[in-house]
């Protein structure tokens, strides 16, 4: 079998990033990457401007505390004042520009306005107090988010602030995704007997379109080989990347193994994690275009193909350690492994698996990790009532009061 990292670094190693580019107003670029680097117009801030609402004045006017001396100016954020007098002070609100001549602002509490246009200065100040001097965020020609960046609310915000009014961003990852199984029915209609809801449905194009995916969603297909090959060329025509789940076995109605082989290529992977172990990875070949048309995929002449397991737990952790890296990879975006933390375990796990384990588990009251009580691949109600997994090693158990890394599923599900 292989181990997770080696299956992952299989996968990136035959994922092509994506080229093709559109440029986006910064205000509808949220959840993009960027396709080039985002470099500055300007100075930020573009002049020194008081970081207080206080006095502007020279320090060498206030050698000692209760210097009194006029109020020549008002400078409110977005106005220039003029040249700053020596033995004079001007009144300056938060952001507005500090005078030429004034090297240090006193705040307003330190302060006391005085009758007749006065102020009393209480504090002697450093030279530059309370400036915020030019560019001292950020200087005019400087990268300020790298290509491969994915827009944050505050990225669009920091580009915004640099004069960025457009983006280049890379289009978003198309990917097909279908269901294969007679046994499989939607909500809302009839259950007959032997039926299952199609679950892995919703939850496989909830994490695509989590991950800023267009998704073309090609609903179930039927158990024939027929019907498989031909949704496969229709997902190939379009795609960047076929997802399914489930029916890639050796049994007599699991017919999206050989459908694969045929318009493609397949590798059938045995992956030394628990759940999730089966893994289907390979490529269908496009179609050619028609004459006159515009090919709307990532190029080259196939779509990257993986199929999941069926178990609806499987599917869920397995998109999220393996579909998930090659969907920042088509982006861009260089694969980082999840970041995990240290906890304590509140529960005993005395019989490990050979596999490595991801288990659903929380915080409790006390701030120790509890399991769900039923940790099988079955069950997609751990999935919803766990914050993440507890990442074991193989063979590995787990004692109370154990540290244990822990995987939340915020860092596993941010795209």
């Amino acid at each position: 079998m292989l181990s997770l990292d080696q299956a992952v670094q299989q996968l990136l190693a035959a994922t092509p990033a994506l080229a093709e580019t559109e440029r986006l107003s910064t205000f509808d670029a949220l959840g993009r990457v960027l396709a080039e680097d985002v470099r500055s117009l300007l100075d930020v801030p573009p002049h020194d401007n008081s970081s207080m609402d206080g006095y502007a004045l020279r320090v060498a006017d206030v050698a000692a505390v209760g210097i009194e001396m006029p109020v020549t100016q008002r400078i409110a954020a977005g106005q220039v004042g003029g040249v700053l007098e020596a033995g004079s002070a001007a009144r300056i609100f938060t952001g507005a520009p500090v005078p030429s001549g004034a090297d240090a602002i006193v705040m307003q509490e330190q302060c006391e306005a005085l009758p007749e246009g006065r102020v009393r200065i209480d504090a002697v100040p450093e030279p530059g107090a309370w400036i915020r001097r030019r560019g001292e965020d950020v200087r005019e020609g400087s990268v300020v988010l790298p290509r491969g960046t994915r827009l944050t609310p505050q990225a669009l915000g920091l580009a915004a602030s640099v004069g960025a009014a457009t983006l280049a961003v890379l289009r978003r990852p198309r990917v097909a995704l279908f269901s294969t199984g007679d046994e499989l029915v939607m909500p809302g209609e009839p259950l007959p007997p032997g039926a299952i809801y199609n679950s892995n449905r919703f939850t496989l194009r909830a994490l695509l379109q989590a991950q800023g995916c267009e998704v073309i969603d090609l609903g179930i297909v039927p158990d024939r080989l027929d019907p498989t090959r031909e949704a496969l060329r229709r997902a190939a025509t379009s795609s960047d990347l076929i997802l399914t789940c489930g029916g890639v076995s050796v049994g007599e109605e699991d017919h999206l193994k050989p459908a694969v082989q045929a318009e493609g290529r397949l590798d059938l992977w045995q992956i030394a994690i628990k759940p999730g172990k089966p893994l289907a990875f390979g490529a269908v070949r496009r179609p050619e275009p028609a004459h006159g048309t515009v090919r709307r995929d990532a190029g080259g002449g196939e779509a990257l193909f993986i199929g999941l397991p069926g178990n609806p737990v499987s599917s869920f952790v397995t998109f999220l350690l393996c579909v998930r890296p090659v969907l920042l990879a088509l982006q861009g975006v260089a694969h980082a492994e999840p970041r995990a933390v240290d906890a304590v375990a509140g529960f005993d796990w005395p019989r490990p698996d050979r596999r490595r384990e991801f288990l659903r588990a929380r915080r409790g009251a006390d701030g120790r990790l509890e399991l769900f009580p039923n940790q099988s691949s079955g069950v997609l109600s751990s999935a919803v009532w766990a914050e993440g997994l507890v990442d074991n090693p193989p063979g590995q158990t787990i004692a109370r009061g154990q540290t244990v890394r822990f995987i939340a599923f915020a860092e596993l599900l941010s795209p």
